[in-house]
Formats: C-alpha cells, sequence, structure tokens
C-alpha cells in the first residue's frame, strides 16, 4: 500500500516508517525538516502541517496515513497552549479532512496513554481532543481509524525531550543520575522498535476503528 507519515523524521514516526518499508509498502515521510535516517526506498515531502495545500500534495493518491506529526514534548507544551492546540488539533483536523476527501483506507492517530489521566497538561489536552475528532469523522464520514495510545517511549534516535534519554545524557555529563520529577512517577516503558512494529501490525482488519494502547507490561518507578 502507499502509505504516508506525517511527523516520519521524527523519533517515532521515522522508526514506525522504517517498519512500513520493511513489510513492502510505498513510504512518503511528511515532515517540516528532512529525515536523518531515510531509507532510499522511502520518499521525503518537507511542509508544514498546517499548510492544506502542502498536505494535500502527499494525502492526494494515498491509501493510509499515520498521523504522528505532534507537538510531543509535554514541558514544551505546557509553556506553549496555543502552538500545541494549532498543531496538535488543528493539524489532526486538516489531516482527517484531506484524508476525508481522498478517500484514505485507515487514519492511524499516534496518541497518549494520558489521555484518560491528570497527568501531561495540555499535551494530554490537545490529544484528547484530537481523538474526539478522529471518532467523530469515522461517525459521520466513515472515515475509518485506528487510535494508538502510546506509554513510555525508548530507545535509539530520542532527543534530550525523551525522559530516559535525559537521565541519561545527565548522568554521562555530571557523572550523577538525577531525576527532576516526581519520587512517585510510575511508567510503563516500551522500546521504539516494539512500539513501531506494533504500529504496523494494527492495519489488520481487526484493529479498524480500535483504540490500542502500547506500552510496556511492568510499572516501573522512575526514581
Amino acid at each position: 500500500m502507499k502509505i504516508i507519515v506525517t511527523g516520519g523524521s521524527g523519533f517515532l514516526g521515522s522508526h514506525v516508517a522504517d517498519e512500513l518499508s520493511k513489510r513492502g509498502h510505498e513510504v512518503t515521510i511528511f515532515d517540516k525538516k528532512k529525515s536523518k535516517w531515510i531509507k532510499p526506498e522511502q520518499k521525503i515531502y518537507i511542509g508544514d502541517i498546517l499548510n492544506a495545500k502542502d498536505l494535500e500534495n502527499v494525502i492526494n493518491g494515498a491509501d493510509v496515513v499515520f498521523h504522528f506529526a505532534a507537538l510531543a514534548d509535554i514541558d514544551k507544551a505546557l509553556k506553549n497552549p496555543i502552538e500545541t492546540t494549532n498543531i496538535n488539533i488543528s493539524g489532526t483536523v486538516l489531516a482527517l479532512e484531506l484524508s476525508h476527501k481522498y478517500k484514505i483506507k485507515r487514519f492511524v492517530h499516534a496518541s497518549t496513554i494520558y489521555v484518560n489521566s491528570k497527568e501531561g497538561g495540555f499535551y494530554r489536552c490537545s490529544k484528547k481532543a484530537a481523538e474526539d475528532y478522529v471518532e467523530e469523522y469515522q461517525n459521520t464520514f466513515d472515515l475509518n481509524y485506528t487510535v494508538l495510545r502510546f506509554g513510555s517511549l525508548y530507545g535509539e534516535r530520542s532527543d534530550n525531550s525523551n525522559g530516559v534519554t535525559s537521565i541519561i545524557n545527565r548522568a554521562i555529563n555530571t557523572g550523577e543520575v538525577s531525576y527532576s520529577g516526581s519520587m512517585n512517577s510510575v511508567r510503563e516503558y516500551i522500546h521504539i522498535k516494539d512500539a513501531a512494529k506494533a504500529s504496523v501490525d494494527i492495519l489488520k482488519e481487526k484493529f479498524k476503528n480500535k483504540h490500542v494502547i502500547l506500552t510496556g507490561k511492568k510499572r516501573i518507578k522512575v526514581y
């Protein structure tokens, strides 16, 4: 199938794009920056998730859209609620509208396990609202979807906005292991490659119009 991965230059999106390519799909990455990990068989379109013309150019003719473009840094989202709203809600609605227009077979939306919690701040709010729009496009326009609610990801290609990576980098730079959050914080970690494989597995028919939680099996105290 011809598959578009918005946010495909990022930590999660790049791994999902690679897994899709491994399974024989024709992958086009849509992102505001060029991927450092793009494969020879992949295509890339540099564009803005809030620019309808940019997005239309890649969604037109595709079979599936993996919508992973987002402001995903919880701390940054907390300081920038308007930008978070624009990217995570308006960007999602524009992708949904164009997916409906061009009869996309499945809209795969990256969300978070925070949507039903009190954690996550404005990031959680934006992802919850985006999920509501995804569901309503199915109810109103019969646009099939799968919502992926990710737990705490870790692994190669992550930057310092990733919790595990930031702890490791601080330890390397200071010689001490430290954590600035609550001592009671608990996470369910999942390796990025496991998350990518599961993200592609959900293209099976049984996951159509479902919410799928992708996280670790064990609850681990961060500190």
